[in-house]
């Protein structure tokens, strides 16, 4: 599916309604360039399934949220490699009770599962966006 968004508060919206399709065990991998909207749009998906508000989990690997599924919320941009994430036990994320949602997944892409989901969102303009989901 391709969707284009025109402002920060469509790609908000435009995660949101995606989330609500989304269940325990979903893995979300989240590509695009440096600035593109990939925190943005983490807020929007958290934000329909918990309410909590979303930082950059980017010196932490990975922060939690509750909500009736907790989401795991992973930014690998500054891990130098897989194993890193094995360290921290990321299988009991990924196989676990909630949703993975992972910014940078190309850094580790063998991690993940093959089932994974893809969103991938474009910067075309300063506001316009477009995000393809799979």
């Amino acid at each position: 599916m391709k969707v284009i968004s025109n402002s920060e508060a469509e790609t908000i919206k435009i995660a949101k309604d995606f989330a609500k399709k989304c269940k325990a065990g979903d893995v979300i991998l989240l590509t695009g360039d440096l600035g593109a909207g990939k925190t943005v749009f983490a807020r929007g998906f958290v934000s329909a399934l918990s309410g909590d508000v979303v930082t950059s989990p980017t010196f932490t690997i990975v922060n939690t949220y509750g909500g009736k599924i907790p989401i795991y919320h992973f930014d690998l941009y500054r891990i130098n490699s897989p194993s890193e994430l094995y360290e921290i036990g990321v299988e009991e994320y990924l196989y676990g009770d909630g949703i993975c949602l992972v910014e940078w997944p190309e850094r580790a892409n063998e991690v993940f599962p093959k089932s994974s989901k893809s969103v991938r969102i474009i910067k075309k303009s300063n506001e316009k966006r477009e995000i393809l989901i799979k």
